[in-house]
């Protein structure tokens, strides 16, 4: 079991506004079978990194266009289900608004893959229905752009709550082992004891 990881680049639109982006390619499994984390930009980064593999899912950690613009494609391509916690189906139609999710994720369910769970913690802020994807076996967790190096993900436009979101992070990541690394959907990795001493100070600066 492994984190397999690239990098591809696009744009993010939201609220009349666009910017460039690089987002994290993750793949979550062994040489048999992996879960695609998100779908951004290129459909033939996310390709390479899987190989041969079979997908047992895309998951979706939130529903920012970065974040699922190449979902339903990439559900055909890999003949996988798409997976997007319900209280992000509103941002979803934004980008799809013909296609639905395969599945709607539940705070609490376990996925598995290549033999190892993968615990779905619902972590609202930075949108409704943004989702936290925790792995025990490797003390890893997968933030998407609930928690990156340095703080909180942004909160400042629609569908986002900078309280919520704090708690959410204090109550579901901050809660896990201090070890446990952190990979978001843009940037690079930390760990949550890391992080942990720095909640106040997100607190104190706002979003």
């Amino acid at each position: 079991m492994r984190l397999d990881r690239s990098t591809s680049e696009g744009t993010f639109s939201l609220d009349g506004q666009t910017f460039d982006v690089e987002n994290n390619v993750l793949v979550l499994g062994d040489d048999a079978e992996c879960l695609v984390v998100d779908a951004p930009h290129d459909l033939g980064a996310i390709a390479e990194v899987v190989g041969d593999r079979r997908v047992v899912a895309v998951v979706c950690t939130h529903a920012h266009d970065d974040h699922v613009r190449l979902a339903p494609a990439a559900g055909e391509r890999f003949a996988a289900p798409v997976l997007l916690h319900r209280d992000d189906l509103g941002l979803w139609t934004l980008t799809h608004p013909a296609a639905a999710p395969t599945e709607l994720l539940e705070d609490g369910q376990v996925l598995t893959v290549a033999g190892t769970e993968v615990h779905v913690l619902h972590t609202p802020g930075h949108s409704p229905g943004s989702v936290c994807l925790y792995v025990p076996a490797l003390e890893t967790v997968l933030t998407g752009d609930t928690l990156f190096a340095g703080g909180p993900g942004a909160t400042g436009r629609s569908f986002s709550d900078f309280p919520t979101i704090i708690t959410s992070i204090r109550e579901r990541v901050l809660a896990l082992p201090p070890g446990t690394t952190v990979v978001p959907g843009h940037g690079g990795t930390t760990t949550v004891g890391d992080e942990a001493p720095h909640l106040q100070e997100w607190i104190d600066r706002g979003h």
